[in-house]
């Protein structure tokens, strides 16, 4: 200490300054008194500001090699870095755990079977004009005209259709039943045999089936299997196919029932979504719409009278019976 310099409360002696003079201090003739008190209020700063901090975590000056407020910065922050999972861990308490999650289902498609079933609804409701394409290997194509009337008759004309492939035929259905029309034709101007009987034969009641000798089947896909395709209880085996070429969704149906006659013939149908058939694939030919479907009359007409004999059969007739009337007792009988 300096004479006539009074050390600060609590400071420790300046024992630096009382044994050497500071480096780096210059001094000048006539000006030792000033140089020499500048450096004792420094070190009094100095040696205040260690004892303070040493009063405060402990620690005396010139007693550690790291300087008191470096150290408690250090301790302070190991100490946050300890803490700091437990508290994260407390604050995550309060939240209900993420439940497990599973990879989401794929949305199913539409059952196969429900979606033939909704095209043939629509389908019974079609009301339409429209001509087919019957191709059938080995035979010309031929052209199959379809009418559904509003009030739900119909018909359907089907040439080469009857006798082995020798008569044109139509099957029609009013309320007064199911008749089956001889239809005279180029080359057949009288396929009855009988001048003048070219003519309609009522053959079922509504709603009844044909006899299989007198049934053509083409005209099935457009009238009574469309309710089979919606009924759930028929014994069938719906899945979705393709059928190159053709429009429409497609549906390959197979009967699982052993009998020998099943609700309708397996294959191929194929809908447009407003129900109209665009294609079929049939044990007896391949049928597809030509063109575009037209308006429905109110009703049909029958293209001809009603006449008296037995309705013709499918296949040919034999040997010395042209007309095929005897094989077609035979069928009913």
């Amino acid at each position: 200490m300096h004479p006539g310099v009074a050390p600060l409360p609590g400071a420790a002696p300046d024992r630096t300054l009382a044994t050497r003079p500071r480096a780096g201090l210059r001094t000048h003739p006539g000006s030792d008194g000033r140089t020499r008190a500048r450096a004792d209020a420094g070190a009094r700063t100095r040696a205040g500001t260690g004892s303070r901090t040493g009063a405060g975590t402990g620690v005396g000056s010139g007693t550690s090699g790291t300087p008191p407020r470096r150290g408690a910065l250090r301790a302070a922050l190991g100490a946050l870095l300890l803490a700091g999972p437990v508290l994260l861990a407390g604050c995550g308490t309060d939240a209900p755990a993420p439940a497990a999650t599973t990879p989401a289902q794929a949305s199913r498609p539409a059952d196969d079977r429900d979606r033939l079933a909704a095209l043939a609804a629509a389908a019974q409701d079609r009301h339409l004009t429209a001509v087919y394409t019957l191709s059938v290997q080995g035979r010309p194509d031929r052209s199959i005209s379809v009418v559904r009337a509003t009030d739900r008759s119909w018909r359907v004309d089907i040439p080469a259709g009857a006798l082995g492939g020798t008569a044109d035929v139509s099957m029609a259905r009013t309320s007064a039943g199911l008749f089956q029309c001889a239809l005279p034709s180029t080359g057949h101007p009288d396929p009855t045999g009988h001048p003048g009987s070219a003519g309609c034969v009522r053959v079922a009641d509504p709603g009844q089936p044909l006899a299989p000798g007198i049934d053509p089947r083409i005209q099935h896909p457009f009238t009574d299997w469309p309710e089979v395709l919606t009924d759930r209880q028929a014994p069938l085996s719906v899945s979705a196919a393709t059928l190159p070429g053709f429009r429409g969704s497609c549906f390959a149906v197979e009967s699982t029932s052993a009998s020998v006659d099943p609700p309708l013939d397996p294959g191929i149908y194929c809908y447009a979504p407003d129900g109209t058939l665009t294609a079929a694939r049939l044990p007896d030919g391949t049928l597809t719409l030509a063109g575009t479907p037209t308006a429905a009359p109110t009703t049909v007409t029958l293209p001809g009278p009603l006449v008296d004999r037995e309705p013709l059969s499918i296949a040919g007739p034999p040997p010395g019976n042209p007309t095929g009337e005897a094989q077609q007792e035979s069928a009913n009988g």
